[in-house]
């Protein structure tokens, strides 16, 4: 065993309890992460030099209805996701769980389905550029990851596979030998580290000015972020076959990383209007 092999705490997933209603940490990093991302965009629509001919593509009112749409685009392709993805032949014998969203269970890639879906929609009703919306997203994302890889430790779901490393931890339901805490890992990188990277190339290197730029290097950073996450997982954790050591989530990336790819080619395509001499925005008036 490690030497600094450390104990789960253990938290109760019940943040707040008020006679039979429950309200559960997962939850409420959902919440948390749906409204950072909100208040993110409205700051960076506040900022017009960050955007094509330096004017923001949609209004920050119009944000209120994105919020909404992008809500439900995350929960309804998260749950979704999660349920055919991973364990479609366990909801099809218990479907009454399909709904149970505050017991866990969401995908990432589901999320990105149900999400763009709802990009659509948004902009096609407000009027709005399409590869701008989603720019605008992609930015922000990484806040909504880091709160939701939190709340997978607070379940204690998506542990990692046993190691002797000094830093493994031991969760009570997977054992008594130390794992990789993948879901720190995992927050860590498509949390933090992703929206620093997506934070220096919006500012400093203005890509929002190229629509669908920002979009595709959120999609292959987070998708070669989570192939790597993924080598750290217990060695049967989903596996798309037992006889190689690849898992599901190693392979839904691939298509990520291969439209992130696409998307950065369409995006040099577009004429980068900057304004004259400034190579960053960092100095504009919000």
């Amino acid at each position: 065993m490690p030497v600094l092999a450390i104990p789960f705490p253990n938290i109760d997933p019940v943040a707040i309890e008020l006679g039979p209603i429950a309200i559960k940490w997962y939850g409420l990093a959902y919440v948390a992460g749906l409204t950072l991302g909100w208040l993110y965009i409205r700051r960076l629509l506040a900022r017009p030099a960050l955007w094509p001919v330096d004017h923001a593509p949609f209004s920050i009112n119009s944000t209120d209805d994105l919020f909404i749409w992008v809500t439900a685009g995350v929960v309804i392709g998260g749950r979704l996701g999660h349920v055919l993805f991973y364990e479609p032949s366990y909801y099809l014998a218990h479907p009454g769980e399909v709904f149970a969203v505050w017991n866990g269970g969401m995908s990432f890639h589901g999320g990105v389905m149900g999400t763009a879906v709802a990009l659509i929609v948004f902009a096609r009703r407000n009027g709005v550029p399409l590869l701008s919306a989603m720019d605008a997203v992609a930015a922000a994302v990484p806040l909504g990851l880091l709160f939701g890889r939190l709340a997978n430790f607070v379940n204690g779901e998506i542990v990692g596979s046993v190691t002797t490393m000094p830093w493994g931890m031991v969760f009570p339901h997977w054992g008594a030998e130390p794992r990789h805490p993948a879901m720190l890992y995992e927050a860590a990188l498509e949390g933090v580290a992703l929206f620093l990277v997506l934070r220096y190339a919006t500012h400093t290197r203005l890509t929002l000015k190229s629509p669908g730029l920002t979009t595709g290097l959120f999609l292959v950073t987070y998708g070669a972020f989570r192939i790597f996450c993924e080598l750290f997982k217990i060695v049967d954790y989903r596996l798309i076959t037992p006889a190689l050591p690849i898992t599901k989530g190693m392979v839904y990336s691939v298509p990520l990383v291969l439209m992130g790819a696409a998307f950065i080619s369409l995006a040099r395509h577009y004429p980068r209007t900057a304004t004259a001499g400034s190579r960053s925005a960092d100095g504009a008036a919000e």
